[in-house]
């Protein structure tokens, strides 16, 4: 499983990301880049369902979707605990 690509894939999907998606830098924020409120709860409910899981209230924060790294880094703390 590799988290970034999917994570970039379901951008992709984002209007604001359609197109340039591969131009992002695991780094760059993505709000300044056109993500919304509306964006990132589609985000958050894409990512659920991707890698089904849920987002405890503690990663529902505009931090755990700031940038690519970042959600990989929320995504990655809920998957590893179903794998163990």
């Amino acid at each position: 499983m590799n988290i970034a690509q999917d994570i970039r894939e379901i951008l992709g999907s984002n209007e604001a990301f359609a197109g340039k998606v591969d131009q992002l830098s695991d780094d760059d924020s993505l709000f300044d880049m056109g993500l919304d409120s509306f964006g990132s709860v589609q985000l958050m409910l894409a990512l659920e369902e991707r890698f089904n899981v849920e987002f405890p209230d503690e990663l529902l924060n505009r931090k755990s979707f700031a940038s690519i790294r970042a959600i990989r880094d929320a995504v990655s703390t809920l998957v590893r605990p179903e794998a163990a």
